[in-house]
């Protein structure tokens, strides 16, 4: 019930196309059972005028039934229409909702899920909530409303006729529709739970089918895929079984309320109180009436899958980001230089430090690489800065104020990243440049991508800018996706310079005519480069040498040198 209610809180500014919906979703089914019994009427008293030679007004009730399929066909129409567009308001509000919720736990707090676990919960659940309004609320809240409009109706004509309906009624709108909710609240959970697992574990396999090809896996994971396939399909065979008894269940309903209409209403015609007519109005009125309540077993039936669906959402919504935004507004800096005194960072309380005694000074202008092995706490620094991961003690100011006065969104705005993970998006060229200057023009782009030496590539495309990188940049070699993020730098112009292992991956050549463009981009900036490959560092103003997150050497690059220390090992293992 919390799940629910917290849905409605969701969807609650949209209730008065919700409510639109119902209304017309209700006015629909009066003009279908209306020309169900005003037909059997208009028939029975035609034919029985006939037989006794008396003439009648066939006009009136004659145009009724015309109004009757008139409306019932632009009730359709408008229905749909009215139903779905209050549902694509409450599912982009839901998709928007989730993401701002979604944003400020990226990193930190999304490590722990898979990209396709996500992509499964901002698509396929979200898609999924559109039951609870469309095939849940909908048809719950017409099937009430014409319950009580059935019983209105034949309780006029005789009260036995409407309680026997209403009997039946109730057994079809509430006894199966709760036997159903019941039986099907496993297999729908499954289905969800399976389905998700089944999405997150294809993509996985996409994304990394070279790898398990490498490793022999392939097979493996063709066996889970196919495994999580049988599953969701028993699953999604139980949900069908039960629709299918579900509606057989109504249907037995429908017609025993019709012939216990027709049993208490044929004794009223021989003493009387019933016209002739009216008996076949009663009964296809009793007929349908079903219509009614026809809906609700199948939307009963997904409610456990809507709710598990909810739940994964909430799950995620729940979650408390890693690091907490201030309250107020975010200062303004006097300067765009980084002062880290005494550092200490942990990942987790039981966790050894990634960062430890750490002290560092970026002012503005200079440049300080970070090296040391893997798992030394370069990464970790980078996270740091940005305001992914929060520090434990210490200190950290950026522009005279202290790092966490900066909301993340205002204190990203001054740094500029080039990272070994660029991510490309599978769009065209021009786009994603745009990432880091929604603004900019051709020639500001073609600008950064000449420094970035990409421009002779895209103009050896027909589609210039255009041109279409494939999903993730799978058209781009390593080199050319890192001089697009160098591009992307360039246009955002930040006067911070992020480099996190720009250059890892690539070959000699490569990385070298990359680090040429790197330091076209560096001009005029505060540059941080973390690196384990020591290629260009006697251009940076100081060394810094990881070690389990603590410093264990700092100085220029020939200093180090005749030190003779940790770094002169690296830099002559590098020679080797």
């Amino acid at each position: 019930m919390k799940t629910v209610l917290r849905l409605g809180r969701l969807i609650g500014p949209y209730w008065k196309w919700m409510l639109l919906g119902v209304l017309v979703s209700f006015v629909t089914l009066l003009a279908n059972v209306g020309l169900m019994t005003l037909s059997g009427w208009f028939i029975a008293a035609m034919a029985l005028a006939g037989l006794a030679g008396a003439s009648m007004n066939y006009f009136s009730p004659a145009a009724t039934i015309r109004a009757f399929a008139i409306v019932r066909t632009v009730g359709r129409y408008a229905e749909r229409l009215v139903t779905h567009e209050a549902t694509f308001r409450v599912l982009a509000r839901l998709r928007v909702w989730f993401y701002e919720h979604l944003e400020p736990l990226a990193p930190a707090r999304l490590q722990s899920f898979r990209s396709g676990d996500l992509l499964s919960r901002i698509r396929a659940d979200i898609d999924t909530l559109d039951n609870l309004y469309l095939r849940i609320l909908v048809p719950v809240a017409v099937g009430a409303l014409g319950l009580a409009a059935a019983g209105i109706f034949l309780w006029r004509y005789e009260p036995r006729l409407a309680l026997a309906n209403l009997a039946l009624l109730l057994a079809a709108g509430v006894a199966v529709p709760w036997l159903v909710t019941r039986l099907g609240r496993e297999p729908g959970e499954t289905q969800v739970r399976t389905g998700a697992e089944l999405r997150a574990a294809a993509v996985d396999g996409l994304q990394g089918l070279a790898e398990l090809t490498v490793f022999g896996a392939a097979g493996a994971q063709a066996e889970r895929l196919d495994g999580l396939s049988r599953e969701l399909t028993a699953a999604q065979a139980r949900m069908s079984r039960l629709s299918g008894l579900s509606q057989a269940a109504l249907g037995l309903c429908a017609n025993l309320a019709m012939w216990l209409v027709a049993l208490i209403a044929v004794p009223l015609v021989g003493s009387g109180t019933l016209q002739p007519p009216e008996l076949a109005m009663l009964v296809l009125f009793a007929l349908a009436s079903f219509e009614a309540v026809m809906p609700l077993p199948q939307a009963f039936q997904m409610l456990g899958q809507t709710l598990a669906a909810a739940r994964r959402i909430f799950e995620i919504v729940d979650a408390r980001p890693q690091v907490a935004e201030p309250g107020g507004p975010a200062p303004i800096p006097a300067h765009h230089g980084l002062e880290l005194a005494g550092v200490e960072m942990r990942y987790g309380s039981d966790s050894p430090p990634a960062l430890s005694g750490l002290d560092l000074d970026l002012p503005p202008g200079r440049r300080v690489a970070v090296v040391g092995a893997t798992g030394s706490g370069k990464s970790t620094l980078v996270n740091l800065l940005l305001r992914f991961w929060d520090y434990q003690a210490g200190s950290i100011r950026f522009g005279g104020h202290d790092l966490r006065a900066y909301p993340g969104e205002a204190l990203r705005r001054h740094f500029a990243v080039v990272s070994q993970g660029t991510h490309l998006f599978t769009t065209t060229l021009r786009e994603n440049l745009r990432v880091a200057a929604p603004a900019a023009s051709d020639g500001a782009m073609e600008a950064a991508l000449e420094t970035a030496q990409l421009l002779e590539f895209a103009r050896t495309r027909a589609e210039g800018l255009d041109t279409w990188v494939g999903e993730a940049g799978l058209t781009l070699s390593g080199g050319q996706a890192r001089r697009v993020a160098i591009a992307r730098a360039l246009l955002k112009d930040a006067p911070v310079l992020l480099l996190d292992e720009p250059t890892e991956g690539l070959d000699a050549p490569t990385e070298q005519a990359l680090m040429e463009a790197l330091y076209r981009l560096m001009e005029g900036r505060s540059v941080l480069l973390i690196t384990h490959r020591l290629v260009g560092l006697e251009r940076m103003d100081e060394i810094l040498v990881l070690d389990r997150g603590r410093v264990i050497e700092r100085g220029t690059h020939a200093g180090l040198l005749a030190a003779g220390g940790v770094y002169a090992g690296m830099h002559a293992r590098l020679g080797e």
